[in-house]
């Protein structure tokens, strides 16, 4: 699928801390899925302190991105297919 910064984003929260984008998603989004560091979205490996929160609001996918040297931003990326292979994974307690 290629680069993130390629894709069609909105920005969320920006300069924010893994635990503020993982509450963010747990408060605004009821459904959403925990994943470990390094784990694939969008064919690019997410860093960050787990649990890492994917969020989901219809065909948009809700993520923390580190970008080096310029922080982590919340970001919101509408895809379909990559909203349904994520959302086909587990769904584990969170907190």
């Amino acid at each position: 699928m290629g680069c993130i910064e390629s894709l069609p984003y909105e920005i969320i929260l920006r300069g924010s801390s893994f635990r503020e984008c993982r509450d963010y998603i747990y408060e605004h989004y009821p459904e959403h899925r925990d994943v470990p560091p390094g784990f694939k979205i969008f064919d690019t490996h997410i860093i960050g302190v787990p649990p890492i929160a994917i969020g989901f609001d219809g065909d948009y996918v809700i993520f923390p991105f580190t970008k080096p040297c310029h922080g982590t931003f919340l970001l919101r990326i509408q895809n379909r297919e990559e909203a349904a292979r994520l959302r086909a994974l587990p769904v584990k307690p969170s907190r």
